[in-house]
């Protein structure tokens, strides 16, 4: 890749297969802090680069009374909370341009939603933090339209850029195109493979359905074809989680899928 992406002491460039994890949504701080424990004791065991990922506002949910998270204020004291305590980096959504700067005195990487990839005055607010910029592939965009949405980042003098591929809108469902990350490296920049908003299963429901079991299978796929790294939602009750119940991956399963992928890296490197 032609830009070398740090986010702290991780480097994206050194061969590793980071690992970009957390609950979808802050439940509360409790739950934030042994998440991010638990997933580090796993990623740490297993020589993982591990950030930290929970939103603390799930702006774009089917319905308006499904559960969003705290308030910013309230969600970023506690990523900062877990950023201070646990000592893994943070990441997390912005949606407004207006929320950038503030949300960049705690997050180490601001995260632009699919949804909202092409928003040139998020993008550039975002890139004018200096943060590194996690930019999620729209499921209506051709995976190489993505190095228009960096450019918008990059004018700002900010090259510090992560691209992620979720899936692709076919009919009303999703499939994942695994070319797509090749492409997208194209851009420079290292690509990320999110393998569980992949397996999304978007319907008529109030909430978004999904096909968990197949989240190994498509991660797998994705370090094969050479991604620069993994975004996976993980929730110890799955069942029980207030947003994307249908997709966040067990935590008592993290460790051996990980192990999994690990060797896939190694036998593709």
């Amino acid at each position: 890749m032609d830009n070398n992406v740090s986010v702290g002491q991780i480097n994206f460039d050194d061969g590793g297969l980071p690992l970009i994890g957390g609950p979808c949504v802050i439940e509360s701080r409790d739950h934030s802090l042994k998440m991010a424990e638990a997933i580090y004791s796993i990623t740490e065991k297993l020589d993982v680069p591990f950030i930290f990922k929970s939103s603390f506002d799930k702006a774009n949910r089917s319905s308006a009374g499904s559960f969003r998270g705290p308030d910013m204020d309230e969600g970023l004291r506690i990523l900062e909370d877990v950023k201070n305590e646990v000592d893994v980096p943070i990441l997390t959504d912005v949606h407004l341009p207006s929320q950038c700067a503030t949300v960049s005195e705690v997050a180490d990487v601001l995260q632009i939603p699919a949804f909202l990839c092409r928003q040139t005055d998020l993008l550039v607010a975002a890139g004018e933090t200096g943060k590194a910029i996690n930019i999620k592939k729209g499921q209506f965009l051709a995976p190489g339209k993505m190095a228009y949405s960096a450019e918008k980042v990059t004018i700002t003098g900010n090259n510090n850029i992560l691209l992620t591929e979720r899936g692709s809108s076919f009919g009303y469902g999703l499939v994942s195109d695994m070319t797509a990350i090749t492409v997208m490296q194209k851009t420079g920049y290292p690509v990320i493979f999110d393998a569980t908003h992949s397996a999304q299963v978007p319907g008529s429901k109030a909430t978004t359905g999904g096909q968990r079991h197949m989240i190994p299978i498509l991660a797998k796929a994705a370090v094969a074809a050479g991604c620069d790294g993994l975004f996976m939602e993980i929730h110890n009750n799955p069942a029980e989680a207030k947003s994307d119940a249908a997709t966040q991956w067990p935590l008592d399963e993290l460790k051996d899928l990980l192990k999994i992928l690990i060797n896939v890296h190694k036998a593709v490197k």
